[in-house]
């Protein structure tokens, strides 16, 4: 672990010898003064390159990311060999959007030392992102081999488990890499050299008195202006107070945004730790006798899973910010939905599988976006420059998630159909470029091309219902976007795989009573009913019509209902837990046979 800096001379010294050149986060949260220590350094030797790269790294850390790119480029100017400064200028290049500046310098670091395996991986990341597809495959198999072998020595790999999700790479592999990143998260924590929490008592929530309610935690860093909040924005406190009591832990600061505000004011208990050490909020938890503690980032950026490691709680449970498993033996629960994650995929999860009925994936919109279905508010295709005659495909997803087999089924639709376009997001904008030049290459005239900046959430909604037809991507599914676009009343085609995050969209469209309309088994079929419906408006007009009719009144947007079922999955796992069981897979169902007291 990197020392923090004292004033004394020698220990700068010592610490200018012994600096390694990786992240901080191992200063557990202690970011000033580690930066105070770095300018010590740096005033002793404004040439201590070292010392130039961990503090970039750690303004990179905290946001200052500007800051980190003057920090890497300095070093570089002194050692211009230096292969991770320059991957660690990449990085801070696709930070602040600068995507082919980062591509370059990925590719000199490479270049530099071609034995790099997070460069390697970084830049196939980043390169996805912009969809440039060139040595896909290759790349891919590159990756691939380089995450076995570090599986088999025990090195922390280096794609993220968030990043695993969007690739086409084996399940069972994606599961080992969610192994290692928890396994690291346990010796984060054991740093802290906790001794074991005394956990609530295991006692039956009989209504009234002390053991009256269940004591329930939500840790985030996502508490303000996010997608999670917009899509879990009334949860919190739309709990049933008589029997469950809320906290949250927000992991972030106050963004001052209408949805953390928000979240504040509903929320039973809302508590702001983040400027408390990851200890500090684990014993808090555990003095709030929390009894189920759900994480709602999983590997995310602003995680602190070595809170979940310590175990302050005697359930803790992993819901909707990770869409895949998090490998971790201290989450016992995964809540999810029986089309999301059946059972017969169960190996591809170290969690325990809490089916919720209908969808797992909740949405605030019928409390936040009704203004979205007002008929006086719609808008026009001439105020978005769509063109009035075609038909439009549209994909909202961020462009990383798309593929060459994908995009070729799409250029393959849009011949088949005429007078088509397809209408995407500049979601980055480097990546228009390239896209627009694979779909000349197939044969797409470049009036079929559409694209437009990203909007603000209601006006992305509001503009999505001018759509004809929403074309999914398979690898890594619309999860919000497609919440957004089925409230907007745009129907979709999705093909579900295998991996969680695959199959979301399908469970989407199963909610609203129209997914068997939606939901497509292969690639060819994808095409085939994309064609079709295009082809036959007036079955696309009916379908249309059904699904914009369903909005107010299907499970989808039922929020209310949502939250029953889920404090229903919070009873069966503490009455699990009392009754002296191990966590099991269960089914909820929505009666009342163990909701919301022991019978």
């Amino acid at each position: 672990m990197i020392l923090i800096c004292q004033s004394h001379h020698s220990m700068v010294l010592n610490l200018m010898r012994e600096l390694p050149l990786t992240s901080l986060a191992e200063l557990q949260g202690n970011y000033p003064d580690a930066i105070s220590c770095y300018n010590e350094v740096l005033r002793i030797d404004p040439l201590a390159v070292d010392g130039l790269v961990n503090r970039g790294n750690t303004y990179k850390e905290i946001g200052r990311v500007n800051e980190a790119i003057q920090d890497y480029m300095r070093a570089i100017t002194i050692r211009p060999s230096m292969a991770e400064a320059h991957a660690n200028l990449a990085s801070a290049y696709k930070d602040s959007g600068h995507v082919e500046a980062a591509i370059k310098s990925y590719k000199h670091a490479l270049a530099l030392r071609p034995d790099f395996p997070e460069a390697t991986c970084n830049l196939l990341h980043t390169l996805q992102c912009v969809c440039d597809w060139e040595d896909r495959d290759k790349m891919f198999a590159e990756v691939e081999g380089i995450l076995r072998r570090q599986i088999k020595i025990s090195v922390i790999p280096s794609v993220q488990p968030f990043h695993a999700i969007a690739y086409p790479l084996d399940p069972m592999l994606a599961l080992e890499i969610s192994w290692k990143y928890a396994a690291h998260c346990t010796v984060v924590a054991s740093r802290y050299s906790l001794p074991p929490f005394n956990n609530p008592s295991p006692l039956p929530i009989r209504g009234g008195g002390r053991n009256g309610r269940l004591r329930v935690g939500y840790v985030s860093s996502d508490f303000g202006n996010h997608p999670l909040s917009h899509l879990m924005g009334s949860v919190f406190g739309m709990h049933d107070k008589d029997i469950v009591e809320v906290f949250c832990y927000a992991l972030s600061p106050n963004d001052g945004s209408e949805w953390r505000l928000r979240i504040q004011s509903e929320a039973e208990h809302f508590i702001d730790v983040s400027s408390m050490a990851s200890d500090t909020i684990a014993r808090m938890i555990n003095e709030n006798q929390i009894q189920i503690l759900i994480n709602l980032n999983g590997y995310t950026k602003g995680a602190r899973n070595e809170i979940f490691s310590m175990q302050p709680a005697p359930i803790q449970v992993s819901y909707m910010g990770f869409p895949g498993t998090t490998g971790a033996n201290y989450i016992h629960y995964l809540v999810t939905d029986e089309f999301v994650s059946p059972m017969c995929y169960a190996n591809i999860y170290s969690e325990k599988i809490v089916h919720l009925p209908h969808c797992y994936f909740v949405n605030d919109y019928k409390q936040k976006n009704l203004d979205v279905l007002d008929p006086n508010c719609q808008p026009k295709r001439s105020d978005y420059g769509l063109p009035e005659d075609k038909f439009i495909f549209a994909c909202f997803n961020q462009l990383y998630k798309m593929d060459p087999e994908i995009f070729t089924t799409w250029c393959n639709v849009l011949k088949r159909v005429p007078n088509s376009a397809l209408w995407l997001l500049k979601f980055p904008a480097a990546g228009e470029m390239r896209l627009r030049a694979y779909a000349a290459a197939q044969g797409v005239q470049p009036d079929q091309i559409i694209f437009t900046e990203v909007a603000m959430k209601q006006e992305h909604i509001r503009r999505s219902s001018l759509a004809d037809l929403f074309l999914d991507t398979p690898l890594c599914n619309a999860h919000t976007t497609g919440t957004d676009v089925l409230w907007a009343g745009l129907p979709m085609v999705t093909l579900p795989l295998e991996k969680m995050a695959t199959r979301v969209a399908g469970s989407l469209c199963l909610a609203t009573g129209l997914g068997d309309e939606m939901i497509v088994n292969s690639m060819k079929e994808y095409e085939e009913k994309a064609v079709s419906l295009a082809l036959n408006r007036e079955k696309l007009e009916d379908l249309t019509k059904r699904l914009k009719a369903a909005r107010l009144t299907c499970p989808l947007f039922d929020t209310a209902r949502w939250v029953r079922n889920l404090e229903r999955s919070y009873f069966k796992m503490w009455n699990l837990h009392c009754s002296g069981q191990q966590p099991q897979h269960f089914k909820v169902v929505e009666n009342d046979s163990e909701f919301p007291y022991d019978k």
